[in-house]
């Protein structure tokens, strides 16, 4: 199902509520109100009334691998249920979560390069719902473009063909105005695709490779999700006013538990690192940090392999964004308790989980000096120069103030760019009033930007307040619409988003 986007949001005493405007409209933020940031995140902190629990007292849970229900020659079929599923987030309280299959975070997929799968999505929510897989090369039909929905009580069949290298994806709901609220309350879900070059590589594998959903929440008293949202039903978009910049949480949750620990042996481990936040930006760091050799060797970002391991001792991570890494352990004694910390948050939040080098096993993998064959772009292939600004734009539509891309709310009738299929084009991308992270559907990019990132493709990038990154994109796979945006998602739900048309 398609709808026009009719609405504007404005502030009311409580929060935000729906207000017409003539043409295309968005949801907005209060003129009045403050660009907030907090512990270097665009934000407002929601502090949970529930009591937390103390740090690396429960074990790191690990989602199960979805399995299809049936496939042929060239097909995996699957389905998910979106439905009301409990679990004892907090220990002694039960939270409400809306999960794929009941649980958050969702099941993962694991699927194969040029191997088509189909997911068959039920919702069984009491509100509509659209899925898209991020970092996915998929058919704008499939792509969950956001007014796309499933309505309750429907299904909806996601055709994934994976024309693309091994990379960790992701999968979460991307209804428009409502993307904030209902990944907050759990529709998120790793999708891992591999490939033969991945599978040949001796890098750790097994129980040594562990997916990490990175987000934060915060809880009522009654051990339930505390977003802000304006219309606790999701029937009118909108947050209240001290959450317009985004929304973050005060307990910092790693695949859906608070501060987990996880024993490890004194060999490497592979980390598929994801930060799944609403509005948090992290900066990883060891503590303490390893007495020899790097805290982090990257070995893949968010479209997958690097060329060759990249070293570091911090990893900066925005939200939508993933890092492949691989930690080894044997540079710190059996016993030893390792603390993956959070250098950008306080308190509470400046401690994500914990390591515990529990016993001795021999090694079996090693992380070679060349990963993958990456070819890099050069700007001599851009075949068009274009600049987005994403900010809160001055111009006033009845006494609101948006978010916006170049001036201007989402409309799903407006296109703001169209490339052709096969062509490269560089994109200077700019950020004004607060962080933005900047996620392009379909089309990977590379970044240009000195050392920014290491080299390799990407689908989102971090900026900071004043930032620009110029970011050579290829847009090959498909022809069809589909959107940019900010990954704040509480932005996102507020108009900074824009179409492009690949012809």
């Amino acid at each position: 199902m398609t709808l026009s986007r009719r609405n504007l949001l404005r502030m009311t005493a409580g929060g935000i509520m729906l207000a017409p405007l003539a043409g295309a409209c968005s949801g907005v933020i209060p003129s009045g109100g403050a660009n907030a940031e907090t512990e270097s995140s665009a934000g407002g902190l929601s502090r949970s009334a529930a009591r937390l629990p103390a740090p690396f007292t429960v074990p790191l849970p690990v989602p199960p691998v979805l399995q299809p229900v049936r496939t042929d020659a060239g097909t995996d079929y699957y389905e998910i249920t979106q439905r009301l599923g409990e679990s004892e987030i907090l220990p002694g309280l039960k939270t409400q979560v809306w999960g794929y299959d009941g649980i958050f975070p969702g099941p993962t997929i694991e699927s194969r390069r040029d191997r088509k799968i189909v997911v068959r999505h039920r919702n069984a929510l009491d509100v509509p719902v659209v899925v898209h897989l991020h970092g996915g090369r998929t058919p704008p039909e499939h792509d969950g473009y956001p007014t796309d929905l499933v309505e309750p009580g429907t299904a909806r069949d996601y055709v994934y063909p994976h024309a693309q290298p091994a990379a960790t994806l992701w999968y979460h709901d991307h209804r428009m105005d409502f993307t904030g609220p209902q990944v907050y309350k759990g529709l998120a879900g790793f999708h891992l695709i591999r490939d033969d070059e991945e599978d040949a590589l001796p890098l750790p594998k097994g129980e040594r490779e562990v997916p990490l959903m990175i987000t934060d929440r915060s809880f009522a008293a009654d051990g339930s999700f505390a977003y802000p949202a304006a219309d606790p039903t999701l029937r009118q978009p909108g947050v209240t006013s001290d959450f317009v910049s985004g929304v973050l949480g005060d307990c910092i949750l790693v695949n859906g538990a608070p501060w987990p620990a996880l024993e490890v042996t004194n060999t490497r481990y592979r980390f598929r690192i994801l930060n799944a936040s609403n509005a948090r930006r992290y900066r990883l760091a060891l503590d303490p940090a390893p007495p020899q050799g790097p805290a982090f060797v990257q070995i893949g970002s968010d479209q997958g392999l690097l060329a060759a391991p990249v070293q570091h001792d911090r990893l900066q991570v925005a939200q939508a964004e993933r890092f492949d890494v691989v930690i080894d352990f044997s540079a710190y004694r059996v016993g030893q308790q390792v603390t993956l910390v959070n250098e950008l948050g306080t308190g509470g939040t400046a401690s994500v989980m914990r390591f515990v080098v529990a016993r001795t096993a021999t090694e079996d993998s090693r992380i070679p000096a060349k990963l993958a064959d990456v070819e890099p772009l050069s700007i001599s292939e851009a075949a068009t120069e274009r600049t987005f600004t994403f900010a809160r734009n001055g111009a006033q539509h009845h006494g609101m103030t948006p978010w916006t891309v170049n001036g201007e709310v989402f409309s799903p009738e407006h296109l703001w760019a169209e490339p052709a299929l096969g062509t490269v084009e560089r994109w200077t991308l700019r950020a004004q009033n607060v962080s933005h992270p900047i996620h392009i559907h379909l089309a990977p990019f590379q970044v240009q930007d000195g050392n920014r990132y290491a080299s390799g493709w990407k689908d989102t990038v971090d900026l900071a307040s004043g930032d620009q990154v110029t970011v050579l994109i290829r847009f090959d796979g498909y022809r069809g619409k589909y959107v940019f945006h900010c990954h704040n998602l509480e932005h996102e739900d507020m108009a900074m988003m824009a179409n492009f048309q690949v012809r």
